[in-house]
């Protein structure tokens, strides 16, 4: 009878062991799951923000529209390039390669579709813009910036046509993707162009305004004028000294004062920012001396079919 129960005792402090043991495991194996699982978290929140997001054949971009701009105007060209993205139902929908201009005036699309860029004057197949739209159908074929393989140099071999630099076209694209989405602005994307009914009576000045909207935020601006007796526009002629408004008393040349208007609606994203005196001018833009009722009613005339 001893015997049996002290093997008795001994089974009971044998199985409390084991339990003891056993629940000492599952304990372990509790915390260490959370800890793993932050980790991979942390880990895959770390690579998203690096990476641009996988292309859409591997899970799909996230739907919305997406910018991205160069740092600075180039310091040769004075140009300053930009891209935006439209993502629907996780594939790259749409692509906007495009340029903007230090002093202002037609973006580059714009200014090489008018013949202003000349591209195939100097040699090369085609203009920008044509090569342009050949680097962005591309991109809608590969849906993959890193598809486009750039050479040292900045041009590519991977797109039959087109000869222009596009590692910058590139390194945006990314540069957007992994940024994500932006929140779009009011407008929908194009250009728009609006201008007088007539040649003014005194001047003999006919106002013109081209917008260039990209994710729905205006990007640039134009505001010229074109003579009844023909011949170089109005800021073609201000530039060159020959209309010159100082000698009446303006403060700078026509064509800098027209900037100055075209970066203050570019900053106010509306035109009914800009305060107008019954006069014509403002006093809403500093060192803006010109009139600018003409300029301020042909952008709202642009922008009515950008809504």
């Amino acid at each position: 009878m001893q015997r049996w129960m002290g093997f008795a005792v001994s089974l009971v402090v044998i199985m409390g062991g084991l339990t003891a043991c056993g629940g000492n495991n599952k304990d372990n194996a509790a915390s260490s799951v959370p800890a793993q699982s932050a980790q991979a978290s942390a880990s895959s929140s770390a690579s998203a923000s690096a990476e641009p997001a996988a292309p859409a054949e591997q899970q799909g971009y996230q739907d919305g529209v997406y910018y991205a701009e160069a740092a600075d105007f180039d310091a040769d060209s004075g140009w300053k390039e930009v891209v935006s993205l439209k993502v629907d139902g996780g594939k790259i929908a749409a692509v906007d390669w495009n340029a903007l201009n230090k002093d202002g005036g037609l973006d580059k699309k714009t200014y090489s579709e008018k013949g202003f860029y000349g591209m195939k004057a100097g040699g090369a197949s085609a203009e920008w813009h044509e090569q342009a739209a050949k680097a962005e159908q591309f991109l809608l074929d590969s849906q993959d910036p890193k598809a486009i393989s750039v050479k040292d140099d900045g041009t590519t071999d991977a797109i039959s046509g087109v000869s222009i630099h596009v590692g910058g076209f590139q390194g945006l694209v990314e540069k957007a993707l992994a940024a994500g989405p932006v929140q779009a602005g009011p407008y929908k994307d194009g250009v728009y162009y609006a201008e007088a009914a007539e040649f003014e009576a005194d001047s003999g000045w006919k106002d013109n305004v081209t917008l260039t909207v990209m994710a729905g935020r205006i990007a640039a601006v134009s505001w010229n004028s074109t003579s009844k007796d023909g011949g170089a526009d109005k800021v073609t002629r201000s530039k060159s000294g020959e209309y010159d408004i100082k000698k009446g008393g303006g403060q700078a040349a026509w064509h800098e004062e027209a900037a100055k208007a075209q970066a203050y609606l570019i900053e106010k994203q509306d035109p009914a920012a800009v305060a107008v005196k019954d006069d014509g001018t403002t006093d809403a833009i500093s060192g803006c001396t010109i009139h600018v009722s003409g300029f301020v009613s042909l952008a709202e005339q642009a922008l009515a079919s950008a809504r």
